[in-house]
């Protein structure tokens, strides 16, 4: 296969060929346009980067396409995250209370306000609402005790909290 010895021609063939059957899938996964061509340009960046290493050229096309799959599935987890981090700031824990207030289910805010917060804490949360890792999983996972990951998980919660009312009021 020409485009694993870097022939741009090649890889231009290979883009015209399957660019519109891989926008056809992924906007199958998303209404939205402009996700489904984010999507699609980090597909083409990934088989750009990695087709050197791409054993069976006949299976190009099988292979494009667990790439896409891989791509649409992160997009999507990225979308239901936001939505489950939401949901879970609202009803894990019993130390923070978060009320019926519009400021949290505003996913930007809270994705800004987890940007924002140190890395532990950012961490903490990412790994129990995003990736729902139990606490004791969490703590296997960053090589520390329950008791640690229990007061990070409490204390990022405080935090975003406290993040989240003051841009809410100031």
């Amino acid at each position: 296969m020409q485009s694993q010895k870097g022939d741009p021609e090649a890889f231009r063939a290979l883009v015209s060929r399957y660019e519109r059957p891989l926008m056809y899938y992924l906007i199958r996964f998303t209404s939205n346009p402009e996700h489904a061509s984010d999507v699609l340009q980090e597909i083409w960046l990934t088989v750009f980067r990695k087709i050197r290493n791409l054993r069976a050229p006949e299976a190009f096309r099988v292979w494009l396409y667990q790439i896409a799959h891989d791509k649409i599935v992160t997009l999507i987890q990225r979308e239901t995250r936001k939505e489950v981090i939401l949901e879970a700031f609202k009803s894990e824990s019993p130390q923070v209370e978060f009320h019926e207030d519009p400021s949290f289910e505003n996913v930007e805010q809270v994705h800004w306000a987890l940007g924002s917060l140190s890395p532990e804490h950012r961490e903490a949360l990412t790994l129990r609402y995003m990736s729902g890792l139990s606490l004791e999983e969490m703590a296997e996972a960053l090589r520390c005790q329950l008791g640690t990951v229990k007061s990070r998980l409490h204390y990022a919660k405080l935090a975003m909290r406290k993040l989240l009312e003051e841009q809410m009021h100031g």
